[in-house]
């Protein structure tokens, strides 16, 4: 069976950088393909298209010469054909547009489109993050499918790049709706091998507890709705609170990514 490739979406912003380097980076690390994906949208210059995906292959070329680099240039809107391109891949990584934004501009329609909709996990960087590399993977839990699937990420990356683990189960104050005890938490996340894990439980806001608790975080890992969450919303209000105002990488699992 053919590896699942890790994709990037690319559009020649200036977020391009440092999403290429952290896709980069991963498909080397999961030994498989890095997929470059630029969408055409009409009235582009097909020059410039191919000038984006040129500077997006030799970055990635010039980063890992191993890494076997697939470059396509694909017409339509950037949400769809990224969604179609998660279908078969391990990640989908885009680039966001920096601070000083609501959630939904600093996201775009395609990063709340695959926070939605994509079928593996999407991991959104930011341009204006520094070079300062976390030490440990932090991973929002509350038993809902997506966050399962985010324990089983989170574990993963952290073993392949040597981080430690923190698990974050918070409860919001005044509610006993979907708490999670200590057993289930354990188990959870023995049962992935993460005896070294470390788990806390809190009661809060989930988003401010696990920003708090991330502030020398790698990478952040959560569903885009957990238990609760309102069915007209794209993205819940945790993951859309850390996506802007985290200080490291952001992994969300969409509920179609938890092959439910």
């Amino acid at each position: 069976m053919r590896h699942q490739p890790v994709v990037a979406g690319i559009d020649g912003s200036p977020a391009d950088q440092i999403a290429i380097r952290w896709a980069t980076a991963e498909a080397k690390s999961l030994r498989t393909q890095l997929r470059l994906i630029h969408a055409m949208q009409p009235g582009d210059s097909a020059s410039e298209a191919g000038d984006v995906v040129y500077k997006a292959l030799a970055l990635a070329r010039e980063l890992a010469p191993a890494v076997d680099v697939d470059p396509r240039i694909e017409s339509g809107p950037p949400s769809t054909i990224l969604v179609k391109a998660s279908g078969d891949a391990k990640l989908v990584v885009i680039g966001s547009r920096g601070l000083g934004l609501m959630a939904g501009a600093l996201l775009g329609s395609t990063g709340l489109d695959l926070a939605a909709n994509a079928r593996c996990p999407v991991v959104v960087v930011r341009p204006d993050l520094g070079t300062e590399a976390g030490i440990r993977v932090v991973i929002g839990y509350d038993g809902s499918s997506a966050s399962q699937t985010a324990l089983d990420f989170g574990l993963d990356y952290a073993r392949r790049h040597d981080l430690a683990v923190r698990v974050v189960a918070a409860q919001p104050a005044g509610t006993q709706l979907h708490r999670i005890t200590e057993a289930e938490l354990r188990d959870a996340v023995h049962a992935r091998g993460g005896h070294d894990a470390e788990l806390i439980q809190i009661t809060g806001h989930p988003a401010e507890h696990i920003l708090r608790l991330a502030a020398d975080a790698n990478l952040i890992v959560l569903g885009a709705r957990g238990r609760g969450g309102f069915a007209g919303m794209l993205i819940g209000s945790v993951s859309q609170t850390v996506l802007h105002h985290a200080d490291c990488p952001v992994a969300v699992i969409p509920a179609a990514a938890t092959g439910g």
